[in-house]
């Protein structure tokens, strides 16, 4: 018998939101890990707020959104409140329930400095973090490091002369010949035969932007450069750090984060060919760590040697580092951070650290599902 297609909606739902999600979810792990994280963190947001006034977005929701951006490759927050209207996952993630009212997409904005003055994106960084501790999913021995480019947003046009600094983007809106209307387009830029460097200009969209090419051959782009420091045993990683591009900014970052490995014991550092000088090698062995750096002989002579190289220990490391390129993979295709949607080097860093926090999410839900009975 065929059914017949009626398309008047009923004037009740008698199923929940949380019967309507599958109870095998992969959300639901994350749902759980997220929920303590923030649980954790409510004296942090307490104290953000004022003890009178109208009540606001509650945090704890606004970072679960933020989250869901992450995980779906949703490419606006505009976007991302579309989709809350009408998604039912996205609602019952968030904590919404079917008939509440969607906040507007500003509150992010409004919402973002206050963010950054107690750095929520780091604590919460921790938290999750405390959390695959307590479940085993550390090593506290063996780590890698690495870094990689993330473009800004803002374009090779607006790299000037800093004595240009003072003007906008908007005032070198081209004119027509006829002296008519704005044609609205950005005038045309010859760059061949200047020569153009971060001592000299910089851009007026992000002035914090560094002009960097990753390699002989390469494009230059102006761009970030994020670091992460990896431990060994399930890939997750353990500190994120962003600075400004730079010849040797990653290893400069690397000395940092290794610094702040907690413990005195001695640990084992794995790094590709860019980490491979005498300065980097020399400092991780004063810090106590061993320094599994690739070797980078070709026309010099390598920082790492046969004490280093005649150990098991470095072919496993040198295996294994190669994983944190699943690391970077994630965060810029599916977390969006390949062009950075923000502009400074602190919400920059901020989006970093807090898409970083999303990746080791969905990495221990795998690995918690995996050692499920």
């Amino acid at each position: 018998m065929r059914g017949g297609d009626d398309n008047q909606g009923a004037m009740f739902s008698y199923v929940s939101l949380e019967d309507r999600v599958p109870a095998d979810h992969p959300l639901r792990v994350v749902r759980r890990l997220v929920d303590g994280a923030l649980q954790r963190l409510s004296p942090r947001f307490a104290a953000m707020y004022s003890d009178v006034g109208r009540p606001s977005i509650a945090p704890e929701r606004l970072l679960r959104a933020l989250l869901l951006q992450a995980f779906y490759t949703v490419r606006s927050e505009r976007l991302l409140v579309e989709q809350l209207d009408y998604n039912l996952l996205f609602r019952w993630f968030v904590g919404l329930g079917i008939d509440d009212q969607v906040w507007d997409a500003s509150t992010f904005s409004k919402n973002r400095e206050r963010f950054l003055e107690s750095d929520i994106a780091a604590e919460f960084f921790a938290a999750v973090l405390d959390q695959a501790r307590a479940e085993g999913l550390l090593s506290a021995e063996h780590f890698t490091v690495d870094g990689t480019l993330i473009e800004a947003w803002a374009s090779l046009k607006s790299f000037r002369p800093k004595a240009d600094a003072g003007a906008s983007d908007d005032s070198r809106v081209s004119e027509p010949p006829s002296g008519g209307a704005p044609s609205g387009r950005n005038e045309e830029v010859n760059f061949h035969g200047q020569r153009r460097a971060n001592d000299t200009h910089a851009s007026t969209t992000d002035p914090e932007a560094r002009l960097y090419r990753k390699g002989n051959g390469k494009e230059a782009k102006l761009a970030f450069m994020g670091h992460v420091l990896m431990e060994n045993r399930n890939g997750l990683v353990v500190d994120a750090q962003l600075t400004p591009a730079g010849g040797t900014a990653e290893r400069d970052a690397a000395v940092e984060m290794i610094a702040r490995v907690p413990g005195r014991h001695r640990i084992s550092v794995g790094a590709d060919k860019g980490y491979d000088s005498c300065a980097f090698v020399e400092t991780l062995r004063v810090v106590g760590a061993v320094p599994h750096v690739a070797q980078n002989d070709a026309r010099r002579r390598s920082a790492i040697d046969a004490r280093t190289t005649r150990h098991d220990g470095y072919s496993v490391s040198q295996r294994v580092r190669k994983r944190v390129e699943e690391v970077f993979g994630w965060i810029k295709t599916i977390g969006g951070l390949r062009k950075t949607r923000h502009k400074g080097a602190t919400l920059v860093g901020w989006m970093w650290t807090f898409v970083a926090t999303a990746y080791n999410l969905v990495r221990m839900r795998t690995l918690l599902a995996a050692a499920a009975p």
